[in-house]
C-alpha cells in the first residue's frame, strides 16, 4: 500500500470509528434526551458500520464475505433512521409511535431472516444481483420520504432570498450529506465513470468532521435537535393576533376532531390554519406554554374522559385508539400526566358517582 492509499485508508477508517463514538454520545451522553438524539445516534452507527465495511473491503478484497453481509445489513437501517430522525424533529415527536417500532422491527426481521437463510458466503450472486438492489431501492425510497418531510427547509436553503436559521441549515446539511453518500455508492455500484467505491467513505468522513466542528463550536446545541422548539427566543405573538388564532384553533380542533388522527403533525395542523408551522409552533410554545404533542393530547384526553363517563362497555385501550393515540402505553402515560390519575381509576370514580 503506497503513502496515498495509507492516508486515504487512515482518514476513512478514522471517520468510521469517530462516527461510532459520536453515535454512542448521542445515545447516552447528551444532557437532554430527545427522540432525535437517538435516531441520529442510530443513523451514525449504521453509516459507520457501512462505511467501515467499504473501507476494509476496498483495501483488502480477500476479507471474508461475512463483512460484506454485515455492512449491507447496516445499510438497510440508514434510510429509516434518517427519515424518523427528520420527522421526529420537524413534528416535535419525543415518544416513538407504535408504527415506527413496527416498521423498524419489520426491516430487522426481514434482513436478519434473509441473512440466515441466504448468507452472502453461500449466495454471493443472489446478494450481488438482487438483494443489494432491494437494499439500495429501500434506501432511496426513504431518502425521498425524508426530502418530502423537510421540503420547506430545502426550498429555503436553495432560494438565496430566504434566510435560514442554524437548525434548518443543520437538518438540511444532514439530509444532503446522506443523499450524497447514497449517490456516490449507487454510482459506484452502477460502474459510473469516475465513481469509486471508497468515495462514499471519504464523503462521510468530511460530513462527520463538519458535524463535530459544529457541535464543538456552538455553546448551545438544543436548537439543533428540535427544529421548531425555542425558535423564537420566547417572543410571544401579540394579544390580538393570539386571541384570533386561539379561537380559530379551538374551532378547527373541535369541529373537525383533528386530534383523532394518530398521525396528525404540526405541518398538517398549520395547513388547516393557513399559517406556517413556525408560526403555530411559536404560538403553542410561547403563548400557550405547550409543545405540539401536549396540546393535541389535551384534546384527546378530554374526549377520552367524556367517553369513559358515558360508556362503560368500551375497553380503555379501545378508547385510547378512538381518540387518536397509537399505543396503549402512550395513552395511559398521557392520561395520567394530564389528569393526575390512571384511566382505570378515573373509570372507577366515574362509575361510583
Amino acid at each position: 500500500m503506497d503513502t496515498g492509499k495509507e492516508l486515504l485508508f487512515f482518514f476513512s477508517a478514522l471517520g468510521a470509528f469517530n462516527g461510532i463514538i459520536l453515535g454512542v454520545y448521542f445515545f447516552f451522553f447528551t444532557k437532554k434526551k430527545y427522540l432525535t438524539n437517538y435516531f441520529l445516534g442510530a443513523l451514525l452507527f449504521a453509516l459507520s458500520v457501512r462505511i467501515g465495511k467499504s473501507v476494509f473491503v476496498y483495501f483488502d478484497p480477500t476479507l471474508p464475505k461475512m463483512y460484506l453481509q454485515f455492512g449491507l445489513t447496516a445499510c438497510f437501517f440508514i434510510g429509516p433512521c434518517l427519515y424518523y430522525f427528520l420527522r421526529s424533529a420537524v413534528e416535535e415527536i419525543n415518544v416513538m409511535p407504535k408504527s415506527w417500532k413496527i416498521s423498524l422491527l419489520f426491516w430487522g426481521i426481514v434482513i436478519v431472516t434473509v441473512g440466515i437463510l441466504y448468507p452472502y458466503e453461500d449466495y454471493p450472486k443472489l446478494w450481488g444481483r438482487s438483494i443489494i438492489k432491494i437494499i439500495y431501492f429501500q434506501w432511496f425510497v426513504y431518502i425521498v420520504f425524508s426530502g418530502y418531510t423537510i421540503r420547506t427547509i430545502l426550498k429555503k436553503i436553495i432560494d438565496p432570498r430566504q434566510k435560514t436559521n442554524p437548525a434548518e441549515v443543520w437538518f438540511g446539511m444532514l439530509f444532503l450529506g446522506n443523499f450524497l453518500l447514497f449517490l456516490f455508492y449507487f454510482l459506484s455500484i452502477m460502474g459510473a465513470p469516475g465513481a469509486t467505491y471508497i468515495s462514499g467513505a471519504v464523503v462521510f468522513s468530511f460530513i462527520l468532521y463538519l458535524i463535530i466542528s459544529i457541535l464543538l463550536y456552538r455553546k448551545k446545541t438544543d436548537d439543533l435537535f428540535l427544529l421548531n422548539n425555542q425558535k423564537y427566543s420566547g417572543k410571544k405573538i401579540d394579544s390580538a393576533e393570539a386571541k384570533v388564532l386561539s379561537e380559530k384553533l379551538e374551532k378547527i380542533m373541535s369541529d373537525k376532531s383533528l386530534y383523532k388522527n394518530p398521525n396528525l403533525s404540526l405541518q398538517d395542523l398549520s395547513q388547516e390554519l393557513t399559517i406556517s408551522s413556525h408560526q403555530l409552533s411559536q404560538f403553542l410554545n410561547n403563548n400557550l406554554g405547550k409543545n405540539f404533542t401536549s396540546f393535541i393530547n389535551e384534546f384527546r384526553i378530554n374526549e377520552a374522559c367524556k367517553i369513559i363517563t358515558s360508556n362503560d362497555k368500551l375497553t380503555l385501550e379501545s378508547i385510547g385508539y378512538d381518540v387518536g393515540f397509537n399505543s396503549k402505553s402512550t395513552f395511559f402515560a398521557a392520561f395520567k400526566k394530564h389528569t393526575g390519575t390512571t384511566p382505570l381509576n378515573y373509570q372507577l370514580q366515574a362509575l361510583q358517582t
